[in-house]
């Protein structure tokens, strides 16, 4: 026999015709309502829980720069206290990274605007973990000796001393 000719298909959805039933049956369970109070009770319920939802996640993102900093003090800690590529790398990344998440305060934390969700506490946590981040690098700079702490880094800027003493006097020998 051909291929597909004088075999009944084995598995076979059979619709019915639309125009034998206006519409198809709603489920067991289901019963049409019209809008009343509960949809408004259900609104605000969804209302009040996305504001809940924005609320925790601003606190997430704000708590996020903590992460980042345990990383990259870890990251220095491994580094060493020697003056080389890979110890200054990590220390200016270290001050970037901060520095780049500052700038951007408002573009992270727009996703959360919304009248009843309040973000002054959790922007004020993200600054001061990533001012906590900063000094972890401007900290990594003093021991790695790249910051002019002492008064012998700025030797090159100051007067030449002013001469006390004058040696002179005594008899050519020619």
């Amino acid at each position: 026999m051909e291929k597909g000719k004088g075999l009944a298909r084995r598995w076979a959805v059979e619709l019915p015709d639309a125009s034998s039933s206006p519409a198809v049956p709603d489920p067991p369970g289901f019963t049409r309502s019209a809008p009343d109070a509960d949809d408004a009770a259900g609104a605000r319920q969804r209302k009040d829980s996305e504001t809940a939802w924005k609320a925790q996640k601003a606190w997430e993102v704000a708590q996020a720069p903590f992460k980042n900093l345990m990383m990259m003090g870890f990251m220095m800690w491994m580094a060493g206290s020697t003056v080389h590529l890979f110890s200054i790398g990590i220390t200016f990344s270290a001050l970037w990274q901060p520095l780049n998440a500052l700038r951007s305060v408002g573009k992270v934390f727009e996703p959360f605007k919304d009248p009843r969700v309040d973000t002054i506490a959790p922007k004020l946590l993200f600054i001061a973990l990533n001012l906590a981040a900063m000094g972890l690098g401007v900290w990594k700079l003093n021991t790695l000796g790249l910051l002019p702490t002492n008064p012998s880094d700025w030797v090159s800027s100051l007067a030449p001393a002013r001469e006390v003493e004058y040696a002179g006097g005594g008899v050519p020998l020619i």
